[in-house]
């Protein structure tokens, strides 16, 4: 695990830390960690605000000013089991980190459904076994899934959906970025080859076109 910290403006102390990189080929170890940290710390302030809004939060107040998350490898095949398929977490305030199982087992039952796990929850029990979570939905934008927990449902599911959706813009960003400086290349690998994976699939094949 490598992981980067900071304290938020406001005093909040915000941790990252990325467990896969799939977006090697664009970002360093380190530099996922930066990203992760910057998203962390708008999450950070938007948690404060809304913590000390009173009535005058959009969403309701938020009760803690704190948080964890878990953000899943949208890259991840299905076959991937979802202690494996993990792409990192973000921890906000003093105590977030005690809210990661929560986090972690909506994102899991997300990935494991295929949809929100607060359908599970309300509508679908019986896709729920024994040490699954009882409360929460959970986000997906454009395959990216997040967990998060500490606050209301709704308000864990707007937090979830604002990490997912400011990470899968940041990737994009980054890929045209990539793209750009690298021009009109197959494969997104520093030297222009395929993956593994793609060349063991056709190992077993050695003859040649007639």
């Amino acid at each position: 695990m490598t992981g980067a910290e900071t304290v938020s403006p406001d005093g909040l102390k915000v941790h990252v830390a990325h467990r896969r990189n799939p977006y090697a080929y664009l970002l360093t170890g380190d530099q996922l960690n930066a990203l992760l940290l910057e998203l962390a710390l708008r999450r950070a302030a938007a948690i404060w605000r809304n913590h000390t809004a009173g009535e005058r939060a959009p969403r309701g107040a938020y009760p803690r000013p704190m948080m964890g998350f878990v953000l899943m490898d949208a890259t991840a095949g299905p076959w991937v089991p979802n202690d494996s398929a993990v792409l990192g977490v973000v921890v906000i305030g003093d105590r977030g980190h005690a809210y990661l199982p929560n986090a972690a087992a909506k994102a899991g039952c997300h990935r494991r459904l295929g949809r929100n796990n607060g359908e599970a929850v309300h509508v679908d029990p019986h896709r729920l076994g024994t040490g699954d979570f009882r409360y929460g939905h959970s986000a997906e934008v454009r395959g990216q899934i997040v967990g998060a927990s500490s606050q209301s449902p709704d308000q864990d599911l707007h937090e979830a959906g604002r990490l997912a959706a400011d990470f899968v813009a940041a990737i994009g960003e980054r890929h045209l970025a990539w793209e750009h400086r690298r021009g009109p290349e197959d494969w997104l690998s520093p030297d222009n080859t395929p993956a593994p994976e793609y060349r063991a699939m056709i190992d077993w094949y050695s003859g040649a076109p007639s």
